[in-house]
This record gives C-alpha cells, sequence and structure tokens, in this order.
C-alpha cells in the first residue's frame, strides 16, 4: 500500500560495520565471461572483438580481463580459438601480469605516456593482424557507449574509440569487412553481459558501497559550520580503493551544480551543502542544508521540508517498495513521477540506473520502459530534485542488486559478513523508517534510505508515518 504521510523523526542509525573480508573476481569467471561475449558474438555474425579502455572508461576491459588501465589506454583483441591478447604500454606491462587475466600481454608503446620509449613494439597494424585480425572480417568494437535511436546520425559503425586505433581496425578488414560498434552486447539494460553480476561481483560491489555510504555518514556525523570543503571531505576517510568519479562536496552557492570537488571554501551554517563519494562498484550521494531546523532557512524556504524533502521521501519508498525482479523499469519511472512529476522537483535524469564498475552502466528506467528487471541486476536509487530555486535539492542516492533466493542463498553461504550487514540494513529500513522490501531487494549501504534534511540534528531523518 503506497504511504500516505512521511515525516521527521528522531530516530538511532544503527552500526552496521565495514568489511574485513574483501571479495574478489576469480580468473575462471572472466574466462567464462569471455567465452559469453564470443557466443554472442557468433550470433551477431562477428569474428572478432576489440575492447577499448582508459583510465576513464576502464570498466568493459576490467569485467572482461581483470585489468583496469592506469595511466595508460589499453586493447583486449578476442579472436575465436586464440587466447586474448592484451595490449599495453610500459607502465601497463608490469601492473597487467600482477592482474593475472585471461590475457597474453602484448606490449604497445604508443600506448605509454608522451616522451617515453618507444624502441620495443611493432607498429599496430602488424601487432593486430598478429592477434588474429584480417580482411574481411566483421568486428566488434567496444569502448564505453553504445549509440541509439537518440543519437541522431550515429549508426552500427560510429565507434568511441580513438581514431588512430579506429582508422587502423577499419583499414585492417578494407572494404569487405567492417568495424561495428558492439557495446550493447555487454551493457544493454534488457540482456547484455554485464547487466546480470554473479554472486562475487555483487559481494564486490556492496564491500564497495559499504566504504561509499560509511564514508558520507561519516561527514553526516561529524561536519560542523566554519569547516572547509575540504575538511568536511576528509572526514570521508577515502581509504585509496579507486574511484569511479571525482569526490564531490560543495555548499553555499556551487553547491547547486552538483559536481563540484571540494575546495577551501568555508562551509557557514544555513547553507545548502551536497556530497557524493564513489568508487569502482558503488556510488552515494547526499544534499540538504547545514542548520539543525526549518528556522535556520531563509523565511521564503522555511516549509523545505513540507514542500519539497516530505514529498521526494515519499517518492523513494514507492521507489523501494516497487523494486523486484520483474518490475518494469516504467513502473519505477511511474513511481517518481506520479510523486514529484511537477516541473517544481525538476526531475529530469532516469530515476534510478544499473551500477556495475562504472558508476552509471545504462539504465532500463525510462518513462514506457517495459525492460523487466532480473535475479543479478545492480542498481543505484538515484532520484535528483534540481528546482532550480531557494529550496535547493534534497538526494537519496543508494546500491541495491536484486537476488532471487538460490543467488541470495550462495551470498549469504560465501559471504556471511556481507549477508549480515544486508540483512541489518533490511531490518532497520523496515523496522525504523517503515520501508518495506521485497525479499529479492539486497541494500547494499551503510545510510539505507536514511535522509536528514538538516545536517546539524544528526538523528533526525526522514520515515514512514502513516499509510
Amino acid at each position: 500500500m503506497p504511504v500516505a504521510s512521511v515525516g521527521l523523526k528522531s530516530m538511532s542509525l544503527p552500526e552496521f560495520g565495514e568489511p574485513t573480508v574483501m571479495p574478489l573476481v576469480k580468473r575462471a569467471t572472466h574466462e567464462a565471461r569471455i567465452a559469453a561475449l564470443t557466443a554472442l558474438g557468433a550470433k551477431a555474425g562477428l569474428d572478432a572483438f576489440a575492447i577499448y579502455g582508459d583510465r576513464e572508461h576502464a570498466a568493459n576491459v576490467a569485467y572482461l580481463s581483470g585489468y583496469d588501465p592506469r595511466f595508460e589506454e589499453t586493447l583486449l583483441v578476442i579472436v575465436p580459438g586464440k587466447q586474448p591478447r592484451l595490449l599495453v604500454g610500459n607502465e601497463g606491462w608490469g601492473y597487467a601480469e600482477l592482474c593475472d587475466g585471461p590475457y597474453e600481454r602484448v606490449l604497445y608503446q604508443t600506448f605509454s605516456l608522451p616522451a617515453q620509449p618507444r624502441d620495443r613494439s611493432d607498429a599496430l597494424p602488424d601487432i593486430l593482424a598478429d592477434c588474429g585480425l584480417m580482411p574481411g572480417q566483421r568486428i566488434g568494437a567496444i569502448g564505453w557507449k553504445p549509440f541509439g535511436a537518440g543519437d541522431a546520425g550515429l549508426g552500427e559503425t560510429a565507434l568511441d574509440l580513438p581514431s588512430f586505433i579506429a582508422d587502423t581496425l577499419r583499414a585492417l578488414v578494407g572494404d569487405k569487412g567492417a568495424v561495428v560498434n558492439a557495446a550493447n552486447l555487454l551493457m544493454n539494460p534488457t540482456d547484455g553481459l554485464r547487466s546480470i553480476n554473479e554472486a562475487d561481483q555483487l559481494a564486490a560491489f556492496e564491500f564497495a558501497a559499504t566504504f561509499t555510504s560509511q564514508g558520507l555518514r561519516n561527514v553526516l556525523q561529524g561536519i560542523e559550520p566554519g569547516m572547509t570543503e575540504l575538511q568536511a571531505a576528509r572526514l570521508m576517510g577515502m581509504n585509496g580503493l579507486p574511484h569511479g568519479c571525482h569526490p564531490m562536496l560543495s555548499a553555499g552557492k556551487r553547491a547547486a551544480y552538483g559536481l563540484p570537488s571540494p575546495r577551501l571554501d568555508v562551509i557557514r551554517r544555513g547553507d545548502p551543502i551536497t556530497m557524493a563519494y564513489g568508487i569502482q562498484g558503488a556510488l552515494n550521494a547526499r544534499a540538504g542544508f547545514l542548520a539543525e531546523e526549518a528556522s535556520e532557512l531563509p523565511h521564503a524556504i522555511r516549509d523545505y521540508v513540507e514542500r519539497l524533502v516530505a514529498p521526494y521521501f515519499a517518492a523513494v519508498v514507492d521507489w523501494y517498495e516497487a523494486i523486484g525482479i520483474g518490475t518494469t523499469g516504467g513502473t519505477l519511472w511511474r513511481a517518481v513521477h506520479d510523486r514529484i512529476g511537477d516541473p517544481f522537483f525538476g526531475v529530469s535524469l532516469n530515476p534510478g540506473h544499473l551500477v556495475h564498475i562504472d558508476e552509471w552502466m545504462h539504465s532500463p528506467v525510462f518513462s514506457g520502459s517495459d525492460i523487466r528487471l532480473r535475479s543479478g541486476m545492480a542498481l543505484q536509487v538515484d532520484v535528483i530534485p534540481a528546482t532550480g530555486s531557494a529550496y535547493f535539492t534534497t538526494n537519496i542516492e543508494d546500491g541495491i542488486a536484486l537476488a532471487d533466493e538460490p543467488l541470495r542463498e550462495e551470498i549469504a553461504a560465501r559471504y556471511p559478513e556481507a549477508w549480515r550487514r544486508i540483512e541489518a540494513r533490511r531490518g532497520f529500513m523496515a523496522d525504523v523508517l517503515g520501508i518495506h522490501l521485497k525479499p529479492e531487494v539486497l541494500p547494499f549501504s551503510n545510510i539505507p534510505a536514511f535522509l536528514p534534511p538538516f545536517w546539524l540534528s544528526r538523528n533526525s531523518a526522514m520515515t514512514v508515518t502513516g499509510r
């Protein structure tokens, strides 16, 4: 039954704990993923794959091989019947050995940083030919973005690879071959390989989400007026896990833009403030005012909770209670827009998306979407109001996974520490916040749906008060 009313409540946010065990994806899993992609390629009439990656676009290569580029570009070449080849530069050479993926390393020094040695590798056309690419083939090129009907004029031959790689591939296959964008085989939200995750991968995402959400929790518990943004961001306790995006924290006038990184600007009492912390596999975000109560806000927006936060939280509750295996993306879109579809709220982006090694892989959540959610999907509640007014915004961004009973049993058996956190979060959401999740919904956040409008009122957050 949809919520009838929500409101502020004083509560104690439990300590859900941090991981002491780090889940890792095994080499055999990467081998199985490459085999699955090769099988899909055969059905699609593809003879081989060339998968590109760099520091900002590491996810597709990392998913298949376990290697995530650091400074340099990389290219994973997959030809059926041959050992996959991973092209790396000078600094990637040793790191690729450490990653121990199912590939043979090939030194291609043009991928190295400018002015580094380029005296020990062959030319790219010769390397690719040695990998098994040849004239007349139909090659699936995968960068980091599939194109669709809304990308006017960009068809299947539109590639998002550096031109020196794309041009070389096209020249190699010649007029009788083709190089086509095959990113959808990995990233399509309906049936892309990366849309469904194994138990190990979901456990790795929970591991990541625990740290990102705990980082925001630390800020909510420790921020004070007079701190600089950099001092507040330091409270996140970033621990060296690889970022999936830049850390974000800004207050005052810059906060309305959401994306700025922290500076030495002093945060003042009453300021609007927003923050987000993402590492590979997870992102969490929150927004509000650095105040204790509404009386500290400008008089015109002292109904901030009633006007913005309450309907927003009710929409998020409806989202959480609607999501499950078999739920369509369109159902989630309606759950949000039925509550806060008025232009005042300014919700224009997808209210939820798939999260993976990259923070936003793709989204099944859009108006009219008939894509049904499946067991193994990892998603992020991501409903961002942009009022463009003095009301500023409010925000919950947390990660969840969907897991049917066999997958839940596997996670519980193999990752009991993570499972205890998941069960405790579900209990808090039901017993304290009044949010009732379907059995297959696994919350990954240490601040699960915890939304304090006023950050100096540490234990006052939104909750369901009536149905």
